[in-house]
């Protein structure tokens, strides 16, 4: 892979391992509202489109809408309650993949100027402190969550902003020499549709959705990062 320009990482099942904290904060909104709870393999399959369709799904709803459904009194309790639940135990479990704070220092090290950035579906303000609690913040001069615009990913509109912004640095910056790095087919299909390269992430939450989503480049360890990338 070409030497990128700018790097822009998902959160969840690229940056940290979070998926106990969801299942947890799910299972306890089932309870609240209730209903029963379900295994965390179930739960862990249904992360990675937003907290939204996450508790849509673990009510049994399998669409792909991204949006709670106005009218939907249940969805809307079942909501509020997982929303309660992670923002007071979003940490209890959640840490950083073994080797992710030594490859982002070493990115750091080797490359000053290199701009780096988070874009995830999960809402705004639990990735931001989350990175902040977890010591990543300062790799990072963005972090946009699924509640940032109109549409998550692997609507393109997120990472195009990024790069946009990101051209502070560098007018040399495109969507040609950007990196999206995930571990699921939707950071994958978001680059794809924004122009830009992609590197998954096999060590995540959904690996198995890599394979058919076909990103430029896969790697088992966070450790792998600077060589996959040419850094």
């Amino acid at each position: 892979m070409a030497v990128p320009r700018f790097l822009v990482f998902d959160l969840d099942g690229t940056l940290i391992d979070s998926s106990l904290d969801l299942c947890n904060s799910v299972n306890m909104a089932l309870q609240d509202v209730g209903k029963p709870t379900l295994q965390n393999e179930l739960i862990a399959s249904y992360i990675g489109d937003g907290a939204a369709m996450l508790v849509r799904r673990a009510l049994g709803d399998q669409g792909d809408v991204d949006s709670l459904a106005p009218d939907d009194e249940l969805v809307q309790r079942t909501y509020r309650s997982f929303i309660e639940h992670y923002h007071l135990h979003k940490l209890d479990n959640t840490r950083c993949y073994e080797g992710v704070l030594d490859a982002l220092t070493a990115i750091r090290r080797r490359h000053r100027d290199l701009p780096m950035a988070v874009l995830t579906n999960k809402p705004v303000h639990p990735s931001r402190e989350i990175c902040e609690q977890l010591g990543m913040a300062q790799f990072f001069f963005q972090n946009y969550g699924g509640n940032s615009f109109p549409t998550k990913k692997p609507d393109p509109t997120g990472l195009l902003t990024l790069i946009t912004e990101a051209q502070q640095f560098s007018k040399e910056i495109v969507a040609e020499n950007t990196v999206m790095i995930g571990d699921s087919s939707v950071d994958i299909y978001t680059a794809k549709r924004a122009g830009t390269r992609s590197l998954g992430c096999s060590f995540g939450i959904a690996p198995h959705t890599l394979a058919d989503a076909r990103p430029d480049a896969i790697v088992s360890h966070p450790s792998e990062w600077l060589v996959a990338l040419g850094l």
